[in-house]
């Protein structure tokens, strides 16, 4: 019941009138100005004996050869056999107009059999992008941020993925994205949540204030140009910070593993009519012990199981009236009048929807 309680709670105040606004920035997205993934393949070093079994990956081999060639040690003929290295895949994220110099995070993971990265070093590995251009390059301390712990026995504590980590602030930005915003004259927004009620509010309001200067070109693009002698820039700095409010469909969410839903404003119902009853089949097993007689020759003792079916079915619950028209709060008020649980609700509101008395698209994670 505490979950009906606190979605009760949310409900009531999402139906109530608020006009709640949010910025233009908020849920846009700006065409240009976005993050570039960045991946790698480097060499994790310096592991108490958690690396990888270099018999089981020969790339870890590979690599560690080729490496050692490059610092002028031959060592194709020998027989390697350390335990104290991993090969391992990096990944990072480029954030927009990132200049050379700046420090991003880097993520590290084990690609071979590495049991453990915690205390290594990542050696200098390229970061490449999208069109196979290095853009930044990663080394450092890898952080796990785990614990892994074993007995003689067999016995392991494990908390945390070891096999993973972060190196913060642990790839330089070598190269910049072509980028440049200072010299375009038109930008193009980009809705998170597209709809033509939202674009349509979007470009009223910017035109509200700088006319002439937006147009809705479909429910995901709002086209901006800046006025005449005004830096795009100082420009996009003002849109960005108008409040709009968004619209949505009406929709209801369910989590059918977790047991959660979640309902919008828009949502409604049609007349209809709902009772929900539950049944409850109990079987329980009493074990009773078979003893054959004092002098009897044949016959052992026996344990037989004995049952006890019982059936309830809850009654006395009537039917619940919802009326055209019925807002959120309405609704979960009223399902949560007939005491319904959560995994009951789920399948009240889709049986309501299948009747055509739920106005709304149900979407089930």
């Amino acid at each position: 019941m505490r979950l009906f309680s606190a979605l009760f709670l949310v409900a009531s105040l999402v139906a109530a009138p608020a006009f709640a606004k949010s910025r233009i920035k908020d849920i846009v997205e700006f065409e240009g100005v976005r993050e570039n993934q960045l991946v790698g393949y480097g060499i994790v070093v310096g592991l108490n004996g958690t690396g990888d079994a270099l018999r089981n990956a020969p790339f870890t081999k590979q690599t560690l050869e080729a490496m050692m060639e490059r610092l002028g040690v031959n060592v194709r003929d020998a027989n390697l056999n350390t335990k104290n290295v991993a090969a391992v895949m990096v990944t990072a994220k480029l954030p927009p107009f990132a200049a050379p110099g700046s420090q991003i995070d880097a993520t590290v993971s084990a690609l071979g059999d590495a049991k453990s990265l915690l205390g290594g070093t990542l050696l200098v590995t390229p970061l490449l992008g999208a069109d196979g251009q290095a853009y930044a390059a990663a080394q450092g301390t890898v952080q796990t941020g785990s614990i892994s712990a074993g007995g003689a026995s067999g016995s392991t504590v494990l908390k945390g993925v070891p096999t993973a980590g972060r190196i913060a602030g642990g790839a330089i930005v070598e190269r910049e994205i072509g980028f440049q915003l200072a010299r375009m004259d038109q930008m193009r927004l980009t809705l998170r949540n597209p709809d033509f009620t939202t674009a349509r509010r979007i470009a009223d309001v910017i035109n509200s204030n700088f006319p002439g200067s937006a147009i809705a070109e479909n429910p995901t693009i709002v086209a901006l140009r800046a006025p005449p002698g005004t830096n795009l820039i100082s420009f996009m700095a003002q849109v960005e910070n108008l409040s709009v409010e968004p619209d949505s469909p009406a929709k209801v969410v369910i989590d059918e593993v977790a047991g959660v839903i979640v309902m919008g404003d828009a949502v409604r119902v049609s007349t209809v009519a709902i009772q929900q009853g539950n049944l409850t089949i109990t079987v329980r097993e009493q074990p009773a012990v078979s003893q054959p007689g004092a002098f009897a020759r044949v016959g052992e003792t026996a344990v037989i199981p004995q049952s006890d079916v019982t059936v309830e079915e809850e009654k006395g619950k009537q039917f619940l009236t919802v009326k055209t028209g019925t807002s959120l709060s309405t609704l979960v008020a009223g399902l949560n009048a007939l005491g319904v649980t959560p995994r009951d609700m789920i399948s009240i509101l889709q049986t309501i929807k299948a009747a055509g008395a739920l106005q709304a698209e149900i979407e089930v994670m």
